[in-house]
């Protein structure tokens, strides 16, 4: 059974710098691109970053850039998101996924269960 766990959200003060892991096991994610996305409260979701199988190629949403940061455990079933400098727009439900390519990351079929993540001001 596929499962991607998310963890490392809560309650966190502008400014702040939490980290959250997404936990992939189910299948071999060591070749698969991974990513974050976010959605708040009425919104749609939107991605947020990817970074391609091996960790060397990233990408980020231009409301993010510079202030969050993805990574890949030495396993590569694990995908981080450091984020610095937080905002209270940055309040959302962020979401981890899992796909063959960076591309395809938006219509996967393997997303995790989400980690709240509220900035407050």
């Amino acid at each position: 059974q596929v499962q991607l766990v998310e963890s490392g959200g809560g309650l966190v003060q502008a400014g702040g710098s939490p980290r959250l892991s997404c936990a992939a096991s189910g299948r071999t994610f060591s070749s698969y691109a991974m990513g974050w996305f976010r959605q708040a409260p009425g919104k749609e979701r939107e991605f947020v970053a990817a970074t391609n199988w091996s960790g060397g190629s990233t990408h980020y949403a231009d409301s993010v850039k510079g202030r969050f940061t993805i990574s890949r455990g030495n396993a590569k079933n694990t995908v981080y998101l450091q984020m610095n400098s937080l905002k209270p727009e940055d309040t959302a439900v962020y979401y981890c996924a899992a796909d063959q390519s960076v591309a395809r990351l938006a219509e996967s079929d393997y997303w995790g269960q989400g980690a709240q993540v509220t900035v407050s001001s």
